[in-house]
């Protein structure tokens, strides 16, 4: 039992890390934030809650593997290299893909809402 409540606190901190200095995880919490108080507001029905919330944990989750791979490349070489940022690049490309993605599923739950 001690080491899943371990593992939960370093899970914790990995959050906390993410979210304090990552900008682009504070934008994606901002707009996660702001996707679930709409759905809320909007009263998606439970389909429409399933979809926000695996969108909201797709991008979120991205962009920490994104984050973990950028520091690890910076732990592999100081120096600028072509490898490393191809790289960096495709990592970002697959969060962008995501909230891309999430963005569009965003505005077929919502834009109807809206119009009504």
């Amino acid at each position: 039992m001690k080491r899943l409540i371990r593992s939960f606190q370093y899970a914790i901190q990995g959050m906390k890390y993410l979210f304090s200095y990552e900008r682009n995880a504070q934008v994606h919490l901002f707009f996660a934030i702001l996707s679930i108080g709409m759905a809320y507001y909007f009263e998606l029905n439970s389909t429409e809650w399933i979809l926000i919330i695996v969108c909201i944990s797709l991008v979120l989750s991205a962009e920490a593997f994104n984050t973990s791979i950028e520091r690890m490349c910076d732990l592999v070489s100081k120096e600028r290299s072509q490898q490393i940022k191809i790289i960096k690049d495709v990592s970002a490309a697959a969060v962008t893909f995501l909230a891309i993605a999430s963005f569009i599923i965003g505005l077929i739950l919502f834009v109807p809402k809206m119009l009504m």
